[in-house]
């Protein structure tokens, strides 16, 4: 089954959320919390015949009782949050665990999670920390920079080369990809073809080069670790989740810190709050990740099922919108304010269920990193001016411009 779509930037106004939505409005991606918190107490899921329709899962139970769902809701067949001119049938394309259903998905985890390892991620913290060192140093003494395109994003791209034995050079071609195939892609997926094409093919050459010579970096440890039984990773395995470690490691995680650092520029009480007691370090992160979880996620329906009660036919796309389950009053105190020493905080960000982020642990240590530098190389910061920021939306969303100035 293959979704084709014509481009999707002329598209009329929504009239009326409750019946209809559109990730990719302007409005909605600047400020999505006020239709979520409008909408949640109304009913956990919605519909929309856009993009040739589908359903968004809001409310936070029915999130998670969708994200379980793996048998009626495949991620097999897409996770995209519109149509793609992908065809996920066809037997030879590489394929991902996030492109995987148990019992596949399992086989293949198991596979991954050794390199994405807390102990493995913790020997790639002082590189990381010395790469937030260096994007300061740049910046010299320049009173005003940007810390979503200077910053946040030149991060997680060079942590990712880093671990899969590529030249930095190619930073700028691999951030290209990431944006053709998640942002400019979700709305024209002409584009995404092309990029994903591109990626495949550089990666399949790197493939080879790592069958020929071996190395201590990720690729290689992809292409030449087996599993207990003595089975290695297909390439088709190898291909797709190098992909998507490029893609879906990079566009979250920098995500992630550009609406951390957005946020602190309007607080600085709480950046006073972070340097007076640095143990609430771990809390603050994993509230920051409540707060402005980017990720919402793709599924389709391969028979008649519900969610939350709510018929869902069969072939429907199901989105699973893990940012508005974790604003949900029913589960979070004072759901809309960011508490850096929220106690009880069982966030959605990373995903639920089977498909949970295997590189949690990565991007949990480079948000947390490349906050503490940033604090302590520019203790006081504000927005230069809020109406400059800019966000991209749909299935990641995230700062693109976060304009500040060092006071």
């Amino acid at each position: 089954m293959s979704y084709e779509s014509p481009t999707l930037t002329e598209r009329p106004p929504v009239q009326d959320w409750a019946t209809d939505y559109d990730l990719f409005e302007d409005g909605f991606v600047r400020n999505p919390y006020d239709v979520w918190a409008s909408l949640r107490g109304e009913c956990p899921v919605m519909s929309s015949e856009r993009f040739g329709g589908s359903h968004l899962v809001i409310g936070y139970d029915a999130v998670v009782q969708a994200a379980a769902n793996t048998g009626h809701l495949t991620s097999t067949l897409g996770t995209a949050s519109a149509p793609t001119l992908e065809d996920f049938t066809d037997p030879n394309r590489p394929r991902s665990i996030i492109n995987t259903d148990p019992p596949e998905h399992n086989a293949i985890r198991r596979m991954i999670l050794p390199s994405l390892s807390p102990k493995l991620v913790v020997d790639y913290e002082p590189i990381t920390r010395a790469l937030c060192e260096s994007l300061i140093d740049k910046m010299g003494e320049r009173p005003h920079v940007d810390a979503a395109v200077d910053y946040a994003q030149q991060i997680p791209v060079r942590v990712i080369g880093r671990m899969l034995g590529v030249q930095e050079a190619l930073t700028d071609r691999f951030i290209g990809w990431v944006r053709d195939i998640l942002e400019h892609g979700a709305q024209n997926p002409a584009q995404r073809a092309v990029a994903f094409k591109d990626m495949l093919e550089y990666f399949m050459g790197e493939v080879a080069d790592r069958r020929r010579q071996p190395s201590e970096d990720l690729i290689s440890h992809l292409v030449h670790d087996t599993t207990d039984g003595g089975v290695a990773m297909s390439d088709r395995d190898v291909l797709g989740n190098l992909g998507l470690l490029l893609v879906a490691g990079i566009d979250t995680t920098w995500s992630a810190i550009g609406s951390s650092l957005w946020h602190l520029a309007q607080r600085p009480d709480q950046v006073q709050q972070l340097h007076d007691d640095p143990e609430l370090w771990p809390t603050a992160v994993e509230e920051l990740l409540r707060a402005y979880s980017p990720v919402t996620m793709g599924r389709i329906a391969t028979s008649d099922t519900e969610v939350a009660g709510c018929p869902v036919p069969h072939g429907r796309r199901v989105l699973l919108s893990f940012p508005s389950a974790n604003r949900d009053a029913a589960v979070f105190e004072r759901p809309d304010e960011v508490l850096l020493d929220r106690q009880q905080n069982r966030h959605l960000a990373f995903g639920s269920g089977v498909h949970r982020c295997a590189g949690s642990n990565l991007a949990r240590m480079e948000l947390r990193v490349a906050l503490q530098v940033w604090l302590e190389r520019i203790p006081s910061f504000h927005l230069a001016d809020p109406e400059a920021v800019t966000w991209a939306g749909g299935q990641v969303r995230g700062p693109r411009c976060v304009p500040v100035v060092r006071d």
